[in-house]
């Protein structure tokens, strides 16, 4: 059988219609770093059942792409290499991505307090000590060439992320960048002596949901009822979609960790108190899942003071607002490879909702991840944490975790912001007296006490610290007890008085 000449110009075209170039998700791109000594996943489209390619540090990777077009391979663990190297992926087109580091990748997000620029907190004006000055003067005008930065645009166009892509750490691109983000990449690049990637991800005013898949947030709406039902967002807008266009399309980018700075817009909109806690579980539980990683380390920060109470919000907030998400904050500690770092002591405006001392919290953030993650032994990564109520007569004796070498204030005055209450759930601001690892309260008007609060007021700067400055987390005796950490039981409610 004899084809039919006038079909021979046919095959050539659909010979072209089938062809489809090899591509890559934005957030593989030249200048990049690639997370070392874990395994790194490298993805992208092609023709369905086109065969690709990726070549990288010695290494050969294979695969065809899927019915849909879609394909993955993952390079063995990488060495650390501050040598700038080639990554290529080909198939019927040949991808090169150049100027390449293997290092330490970490991802921030949140919500203003995450986006907050560099640029913007003008790190040399606050500056504290000659060397702050002399490496703030450095910031000013010097290019980092092992730290990389990858800031991911307040743009809802999925399925890919909008950014310029990864830049080398100086500049503009220094200036636009999280300033909590740059600050502990800049110090775990000395600290380790390795390249470091960073990638921002943040928008202002943002809420958890939004940063939560919506079949993952789902789930809370067994938990969230009665007088909780207020803080379950249930609008199908507002569910997932930062999650959707700035997140999903980032993973499984091979990362060490995620920072985490957001929770103000929590009270403002919903007063969430103890059920953030519910929702942080899910949101973490979802980005681990997204990545692969059960044991993806999430640090975060615990916000400021701020006068909550001042704003004219559809919801009339109360002093005890934030203490209650703070609660809620310090709860999630239960969660396995999580932190939380203290910030009651870097307020200077208690109107501004956004804290200049931006150093100070990515300072506290490197050693939870030195610590935490690196597994540097000897290095203070938390403030006094409460552990227990021991009641001596009219004494109440608060023990404190993460205070073994005793405890002190900032100012060298006595401890503030400390209330006991008897029976009769009447509060009265405290005595305290330091004592080693802890702390004992009196009040005339309080000869039994059987519950203590600390910080329990939105405007609270309290100044206990551990040996190592480090500040105390508000907490209450008579808080709620949370076992969100297992979602099968739900949270009790709270304790008299």
């Amino acid at each position: 059988m004899r084809l039919d000449r006038r079909y021979l110009f046919v095959l050539p075209l659909l010979a072209v219609l089938l062809r489809a170039d090899v591509s890559l998700p934005r957030v593989l791109g030249d200048n990049m770093v690639l997370q070392r000594e874990r395994p790194v996943p490298v993805w992208g489209r092609a023709a369905p059942g086109e065969e690709v390619a990726v070549r990288f540090a010695g290494q050969e990777k294979r695969v065809r792409a899927d019915a849909t077009g879609h394909w993955q391979v993952t390079l063995d663990a990488l060495a650390t290499s501050a040598t700038p190297a080639t990554l290529t992926v080909a198939g019927v087109n040949t991808i090169e991505l150049k100027n390449i580091l293997v290092g330490e990748v970490w991802l921030c997000s949140g919500q203003s307090n995450m986006e907050y620029a560099f640029g913007t907190t003008k790190p040399w004006a606050a500056a504290a000590t000659v060397t702050d000055l002399e490496l703030a003067a450095d910031l000013q005008t010097a290019t980092h060439a092992t730290i990389r930065l990858f800031r991911v645009e307040k743009k809802l166009a999925p399925p890919e992320v909008v950014s310029d892509g990864w830049q080398v750490a100086g500049g503009e691109a220094r200036n636009q960048f999280s300033a909590v983000g740059y600050w502990f990449g800049r110090q775990l690049a000395r600290e380790l002596g390795v390249p470091v990637g960073m990638i921002q991800s943040a928008w202002g005013g943002s809420l958890i949901e939004e940063w939560t898949p919506p079949e993952a947030y789902a789930t809370l709406a067994g938990v969230f009822t009665g007088a909780a039902e207020i803080s379950f967002e249930k609008n199908a807008q507002v569910v997932g979609r930062n999650y959707t266009a700035m997140i999903r399309p980032l993973a499984p980018f091979a990362l060490r960790g995620v920072l985490w700075y957001q929770g103000e817009s929590q009270i403002i909109a919903y007063h969430d108190g103890l059920r953030y806690a519910d929702k942080t579980r899910v949101w973490i539980e979802s980005w681990r899942a997204a990545w692969g990683r059960p044991d993806l380390p999430f640090y975060a920060v615990q916000i400021a003071p701020f006068l909550y109470t001042s704003r004219k919000d559809k919801l009339v907030h109360t002093p005890e607002n934030l203490p209650e998400l703070w609660e809620a904050q310090a709860a999630t500690l239960a969660i396995p490879h999580t932190g939380l770092v203290p910030t009651t002591d870097l307020v200077g405006d208690l109107r501004d909702i956004h804290p200049a001392k931006k150093r100070i919290v990515a300072e506290r953030l490197l050693a939870l991840a030195l610590a935490q993650t690196y597994g540097r032994t000897g290095l203070a990564h938390a403030g006094p944490e409460f552990e227990r109520l021991e009641i001596r007569g009219a004494e109440a004796v608060v023990h404190f975790r993460h205070a073994a070498d005793g405890l002190l204030t900032r100012d060298g005055h006595a401890p503030v912001c400390f209330d006991v209450a008897g029976a009769d759930g009447r509060w009265f601001f405290a005595a305290a007296e330091i004592r080693g690892s802890t702390v004992v309260l009196t009040h005339p008007q309080v000869p039994a006490p059987v519950a203590v609060r600390f910080a329990w007021h939105e405007t609270a700067q309290p100044n206990l610290v551990n040996r190592a400055g480090w500040p105390a987390y508000p907490f209450r005796t008579n808080a709620p007890v949370w076992t969100g950490a297992n979602p099968a039981t739900p949270a009790k409610t709270p304790l008299a008085p």
